[in-house]
Formats: structure tokens, C-alpha cells, sequence
């Protein structure tokens, strides 16, 4: 006679939720045996892509043998509950979250390829001059709230807005920053994301220190943990590092004052809230 073994419904509830736990805890341990050599950090696409992610070798090559995981979101990552170990978080100058710090002033500027400078065309001196040329958008929703970049730097200028020529929008500002590499107009700059493309001469900001304006700031959030990996620990040098460098170079590059004076001519200030 062929008997068969079966659980009760009872039996199957419970062996469910047992077989859940018993993965937990083995994902779990996967996790803390592996936490010193690995890290995860979120932040947002442009800084990520334009800034971030082509540092990462030289990250590598001073911390050989640990994994990057790189959340790239313009939602406002809850690191208890998504578990990254840590966030470069955009903030406005106002809003300053509680157990973070300043990483690097977050700027805006104008920028554009030095042949467009070149080519003979309609002069870009001032920035009643924008009128006549192409303007590069980037437009985007950044934690759940509609965000475009000129929009933005008019208004910290408090200048009303200089319609352009015609106009180029993209969601990606990787996108943004190739179409004005390649002299399709005029962008929006983002300090420290540019620093690399202002260094190399690949992008110019025509209208020097007067129109260089602070948006904000990137603030370094660490996830609330008992024990933090000594890689996360390495990996918030290397950035602090990667900063101190670039605002070596910012008066430079920006036509600002002196080395010792980073600050621009106009903060942003909390909009009153309207329909967008």
C-alpha cells in the first residue's frame, strides 16, 4: 500500500513562513559576512552619472577588492527601509536634514562648448544674449516635485526668464551635457558635476562669477546602523577627497574670486508654492 505524507493547511502556512525566515536569515548573513569589502550608495542620476560614476576607478584602484553598488534615483531614498549604507543627498540651502554633512555646494552656471564661442555667430556675453541662441533643458520630476534647470537659475538670479531661440529638452542630464558638448546651445552647468568637463576645456561658462549662483548642497546621510563597514567608512574619505581636489580648481574654472572664495553672488531662497 503507497501512503503519502501531507501537511495540514495549518502545516503549510506555517512551513512558508519558516522556509521565508530561514532565507532571510541566510541573506542576512551573506550580508554581514560580506559588509567590509562592500558598500551601497544613492544619490541622484545627474550627479551619478556626470560626477560619480567616472571617479569609480580611481576609487578602485586605491580600495582594491570592494563592490560598489550605485542607486541612481531622484526619489528621496528612506535608508532604513532600502538599506544602502549611505546617501549624497541633494538639499536646498534651507532645509538641512538632522545627522548629515555638508559634502560640496551644489552650483549652477551656464555653460556651452568653446566652438560655439567660436563661431561666429550671435555673441554670448550677458545673459540678455541667450535670447538669440538655443537653449539645452533638463527637465525632471527630483523627490516628486517637477524640476527644470533654467527655471531654477533664473529665479536664483531673480531675473525674469529670456525666452531662447529655440530649445532642446532632455530628461537624462548626461543627455544635456553631450548635446551642449557638441554646440547644439546653452545649458545649465552643475558644480562639482562639470568639474571634469570645465578642467578638460570641453564646456565654458561665458558669463564668468556674476552668473554663477548656489542651488543647494550635496550632504552625506549614513545609514543608521550598529556597525558601519570599514569600506563605507574608506569610500566617505575617498569622496571628501574627491571634493577637496575639484574646489582646488573651482576658482579657475568658474572665475570666481580668489582660491579661498568659492561663494557666488546669489543663494537660492524657498519659492512660494504655485501650481507647476
Amino acid at each position: 500500500m503507497n501512503r503519502t505524507l501531507r501537511l495540514t493547511h495549518a502545516g503549510e502556512t506555517l512551513f512558508r513562513a519558516a522556509d521565508d525566515a530561514i532565507a532571510r536569515i541566510d541573506a542576512a548573513t551573506e550580508v554581514l559576512a560580506g559588509a567590509e569589502r562592500r558598500l551601497a550608495v544613492t544619490t541622484t542620476p545627474a550627479f551619478a552619472s556626470t560626477w560619480l560614476a567616472p571617479r569609480l576607478p580611481r576609487f578602485a584602484q586605491v580600495h582594491p577588492g570592494t563592490d560598489v553598488r550605485v542607486v541612481a534615483t531622484n526619489d528621496r531614498v528612506d535608508l532604513a527601509r532600502e538599506h544602502p549604507d549611505l546617501a549624497i543627498h541633494f538639499v536646498p540651502p534651507w532645509d538641512t536634514p538632522p545627522d548629515a554633512g555638508r559634502l560640496v555646494d551644489y552650483l549652477q552656471f551656464p555653460v556651452c562648448s568653446p566652438a560655439l564661442l567660436r563661431s561666429g555667430g550671435p555673441p554670448l556675453r550677458t545673459p540678455a544674449d541667450l535670447a538669440r541662441h538655443a537653449r539645452v533643458e533638463f527637465e525632471t520630476v527630483l523627490y516628486g516635485r517637477p524640476w527644470y534647470d533654467w527655471e531654477r537659475w533664473f529665479d536664483v538670479m531673480r531675473r525674469p526668464p529670456v525666452a531662447p531661440a529655440t530649445t532642446m529638452r532632455f530628461s537624462h542630464y548626461d543627455q544635456v551635457i553631450q548635446a551642449a558638448i557638441e554646440g547644439s546651445g546653452v545649458a545649465i552647468g552643475k558644480w562639482p558635476h562639470l568639474a571634469t568637463h570645465l578642467r578638460s576645456g570641453r564646456l565654458r561658462p561665458p558669463f564668468g562669477r556674476d552668473c554663477v549662483v548656489v542651488a543647494g548642497a550635496f550632504h552625506l546621510v549614513f545609514a543608521r546602523r550598529p556597525h558601519v563597514g570599514d569600506a563605507v567608512h574608506a569610500f566617505a574619505a575617498w569622496l571628501r577627497e574627491e571634493v577637496r581636489r575639484d574646489a582646488a580648481a573651482a576658482p579657475a574654472l568658474l572665475g570666481l574670486r580668489a582660491s579661498g572664495d568659492r561663494t557666488p553672488v546669489r543663494t537660492a531662497r524657498p519659492r512660494a508654492a504655485r501650481p507647476r
